[in-house]
């Protein structure tokens, strides 16, 4: 990927800059490392068969979105929403069709995003000298509002917090728990380019003036002791 990434960017007569992020929609990666499922390989099990059937889905993404997940979280109306092995909790698994190869094949989320994005960004930093977070990004949705947004499902070279907590603000008031997902907000600006239609997976943000710092996409996921909607 980044010979690729490096390559696009020479082609456009660009380059990394110091200070930069590179952010990358996880599709790619699951390209590049292989997570490609052909659907004709899938054999639904009666439960997928049963489910797709009644919501008039395909029962091979059916399969294939309970095989990677290790609970489900929700399961309504046609909606099902789980767990997935990496812990995320997302609509089927995060296993897509898009922008894979017109429907015959699915994409699955990558199985340690956190380890693809430190790979990238290691690779990159030999490559140009440049210590360049990445950010490894995919669609989710959110409790009580429609819509999609981007989500960091994967970080290496940043930190992915910024803390506030004891802080005061302009007013003199001491902040007591104000953890701003610095990773998150950079995703969701990274898919205001990086969208659905616009063939391009791969985005530089420039002036945002991150923290590094060995932050992994995982420090995200709020912990069962504290996650009063399990």
């Amino acid at each position: 990927m980044a010979d690729v990434i490096l390559s696009a960017l020479e082609r456009q007569k660009r380059s990394l800059a110091a200070g930069d992020i590179l952010v990358v929609t996880h599709k790619i990666v699951s390209k590049a490392e292989g997570h490609v499922v052909p659907l004709s390989n899938v054999r639904p099990s009666k439960q997928a068969r049963r489910w797709a059937r009644r919501y008039g889905y395909d029962p091979r993404l059916v399969e294939l979105a309970l095989g990677e997940s290790k609970r489900i979280v929700r399961k309504r109306h046609g909606v099902l929403i789980t767990e997935t092995l990496q812990c995320l909790v997302c609509a089927n698994s995060g296993v897509d069709v898009s922008n894979v190869n017109g429907g015959s094949s699915a994409a699955l989320l990558p199985p340690d995003a956190d380890r693809s994005a430190a790979e990238l960004h290691k690779t990159i930093k030999k490559k140009t000298g440049l210590h360049i977070p990445v950010i490894v990004t995919d669609s989710f949705g959110r409790p009580w509002r429609e819509g999609l947004t981007e989500v960091a499902i994967g970080v290496a070279g940043m930190r992915v917090f910024r803390d506030f907590c004891g802080r005061r603000d302009p007013y003199g008031y001491r902040l007591r728990s104000t953890l701003e997902a610095v990773a998150d907000e950079i995703a969701c600006v990274s898919g205001l380019v990086s969208n659905k239609l616009s063939r391009l997976p791969v985005c530089v943000i420039r002036g945002f003036p991150y923290q590094r710092g060995r932050g992994r996409a995982q420090e995200i996921i709020r912990p069962a002791g504290r996650d009063l909607f399990r």
